[in-house]
């Protein structure tokens, strides 16, 4: 006789082989409708098309001189005839921006498994980073390039700095967030310190860390061409910073903002590949990437 608690198997029907045991629990994962995934691009892009469409009309209607307000079209022209002194700007911010965030990735993580290990660590070494975060740029960029001969050095150790407290932060607080019955059922298990910290404390502050990575992407290319205003870079080395200064001097505003949409895209792609990672890691699992089933 065929139980009808049986678990379905890969083409939807129920077996009897695994009527009964734990398996026999299908765990059904909301799914996401075809209109609503179509909705979810279409609607950002239309809005989109509604704005370049508005800031044309606006543009034709009041007769707005180029070197005040361009038209969609002369930033398109721009972008196209302008690309080959504009990409290798973009590759410069961008390699300060990956190595920055990359370095922060590293530094901040470790740091925070140091400071949580002892309480006396992290009084020690916690309001020096606090220090850093607060103090603002601009102030720190004068003394770096007296200090530093490269300027490339400099743009990198800026952007390092700010993308490093949000790392740390986020971290910290994830090690601190374990729940205290698991930390006691370690302790009674006897486990190390190190045990405890790599199967415990690591894996639950993973949505921690993705927090962080989110926030540091994006202040890593703010700090990379704010460190670049600073540091009043200049030459074939540059990066988009400069091409924006010497779009402004010369009065070229359709590059100018060629090179404004060239970061604002550079940004949302950060934004969107770490938002992706970050899915991966915990879209299976976590509360924070999981749909509601109601």
């Amino acid at each position: 006789m065929t139980d009808s608690s049986a678990v379905p198997n890969a083409a939807g029907q129920p077996t009897d082989t695994e009527a009964g045991t734990d398996s026999a629990v299908a765990i059904l994962r909301p799914r996401t409708s075809n209109t609503e995934k179509v909705m979810r691009i279409l609607i950002p892009v239309s809005m989109l098309a509604i704005a370049i469409v508005i800031w044309h009309l606006a543009v034709t209607i009041n007769d707005i001189p180029r070197y005040i307000l361009p038209s969609p079209a002369d930033v398109a022209n721009s972008l196209w005839n302008d690309w080959p002194t504009l990409a290798p700007a973009l590759l410069v911010t961008l390699r300060i921006t990956f190595t920055a965030l990359f370095l922060a990735l590293i530094g901040g993580v470790a740091m925070a498994i140091l400071l949580v290990q002892s309480r006396w660590i992290e009084l020690a070494l916690f309001p020096f980073a606090v220090i850093l975060q607060v103090t603002p740029i601009i102030a720190i960029a004068p003394l770096l390039l007296i200090y530093v001969s490269d300027t490339q050095s400099v743009l990198l150790i800026i952007a390092f700095l700010v993308a490093f407290f949000p790392i740390l932060s986020n971290m910290v607080a994830g090690l601190k967030s374990v729940d205290h019955n698991l930390l006691n059922l370690y302790d009674l298990y006897g486990a190390s310190r190190w045990q405890t910290l790599i199967y415990l404390k690591l894996p639950s502050s993973i949505p921690y860390f993705m927090a962080g990575l989110r926030i540091a992407g994006g202040l890593a290319l703010i700090a990379a061409v704010v460190a670049e205003f600073a540091a009043g870079t200049a030459g074939q080395g540059s990066g988009l910073a400069f091409r924006l200064l010497e779009s402004q001097y010369r009065l070229n505003i359709p590059r100018l903002f060629a090179a404004l949409i060239m970061l604002t895209g550079t940004g949302v792609a950060i934004f969107g590949l770490t938002s992706f990672i970050a899915w991966l890691g915990l879209h299976r699992w976590h509360e924070s990437a999981l749909k509601r089933e109601n």
